[in-house]
């Protein structure tokens, strides 16, 4: 006779799967709106009101937290902002001078980086599969770069994104580094770090002399697309990737988020009528492939 074990079932996909798989469809959207609303403001300006309006949606938790007393390490956040705000201004400025496609592809060279960095800072052994697949990304960022007839083309925006990708993985370790084991809420960090952005946007803005078209804030599609950043690819991306840490293995994580580069380069087809040739699109998945591998085993 046969026994059957009644075992709690998992299924494959499920509803915490589909929110990160959103999280990665949003983000990779992201790269495209981006671009459509640089057509209104500068690109200091856009970063200000982005994370302004993060700010002020964030303000109430903040407000919250703090009276609860949860936020006695609050200073450690403004580094962490300043950091912030490097990224988004090489990344924002980036997609004005690259194609979407180039900007979602190449951000997410961003994870092997970070994985990098983690390692030197621990003063660990480089695995030799890390090596490989920086090795890969490389070979697949040369691939990007070459257009019909093998020229190459890498331009200022695709420089400064990775500059964005090196900050990236700056940012996350110094992020955990500053707050591991401090009192300071998740949310409440993100708050004060996109205040700290929003600051140094109109510092900068001010200070460079950014011109303001003010016709464009009655735009109603620039208002559109900002608060579908803020909504969507912030606040329930936040809410999405704490929920499935929580709730799903790791390697599900690493594996839906990196699909984001993918859903950026179709988005950007779609949307704005840009193209890859057979050898660009060979150096994304290339890169794309080496992002999802490192990822998976982290």
């Amino acid at each position: 006779m046969t026994t059957l074990i009644n075992t709690p079932y998992r299924p494959l996909f499920g509803w915490t799967e589909c929110m990160l798989l959103l999280v990665a469809i949003f983000w990779g959207t992201s790269y495209g709106l981006t671009k459509d609303a640089l057509m209104y403001v500068g690109v200091f300006t856009f970063i200000g009101i982005r994370f302004g309006l993060t700010f002020l949606m964030l303000l109430p938790v903040l407000v919250r937290d703090f009276k609860q007393g949860k936020n006695q390490d609050w200073l450690r956040a403004l580094p962490t902002g300043l950091v912030l705000s490097g990224i988004f201004v090489c990344e924002v400025s980036g997609v004005f001078y690259t194609s979407a496609t180039n900007a979602a592809v190449l951000i997410s060279l961003s994870m092997i980086l970070t994985a990098l960095a983690e390692t030197l800072i621990n003063r660990s052994r480089v695995p030799s599969s890390l090596w490989l697949m920086g090795m890969l990304s490389c070979l697949g960022v040369l691939l990007l770069s070459l257009h019909s007839g093998f020229k190459m083309s890498f331009n200022l925006g695709d420089g400064l994104i990775l500059v964005a990708a090196i900050g990236r993985a700056i940012m996350v370790t110094l992020t955990k580094r500053l707050t591991h084991n401090r009192s300071i809420t998740m949310l409440s960090l993100t708050a004060i770090q996109s205040l700290v952005v929003t600051i140094m946007a109109i510092i900068v803005g001010w200070f460079s002399h950014e011109s303001i078209a003010w016709s464009s804030f009655t735009q109603p599609a620039f208002w559109l697309i900002s608060l579908y950043l803020v909504l969507m690819c912030t606040l329930f991306a936040f809410f999405a990737q704490n929920l499935a840490i929580s709730r799903t293995s790791p390697t599900r994580v690493a594996l839906l988020m990196g699909s984001e580069p993918l859903f950026g380069a179709l988005f950007a087809m779609l949307w704005l009528g840009e193209s890859l040739s057979l050898i660009q699109w060979l150096g994304a998945l290339v890169i794309i492939a080496s992002v999802m591998r490192v990822s998976t085993n982290r």
